[in-house]
């Protein structure tokens, strides 16, 4: 799995999921239990996972969507750093 984005925004995330399940892309929002435990505080950022062989049509759709600033910088192995 390899992480696209991070984030306490809760609008950003059900617009992330939007897009991806419109592009028939799995994905996973983990974290979310934690984020719930901790309140609205914001130390646990949620986290959008994508199968390692979809991130880049993932990444596409997002960029293409304006959202290419809240995307996980990819290390040069293709992980995100």
């Amino acid at each position: 799995m390899e992480e696209l984005i991070r984030t306490n925004d809760l609008v950003l995330i059900s617009f992330v999921e939007a897009l991806l399940k419109d592009a028939d892309i799995a994905y996973l929002v983990a974290d979310q239990a934690m984020s719930a435990l901790e309140g609205m505080v914001g130390a646990f950022p949620r986290r959008v996972l994508v199968d390692t062989d979809e991130a880049d049509r993932a990444r596409r759709l997002l960029t293409d969507a304006g959202l290419g600033h809240e995307l996980r910088p990819k290390s040069k192995a293709g992980r995100e750093v």
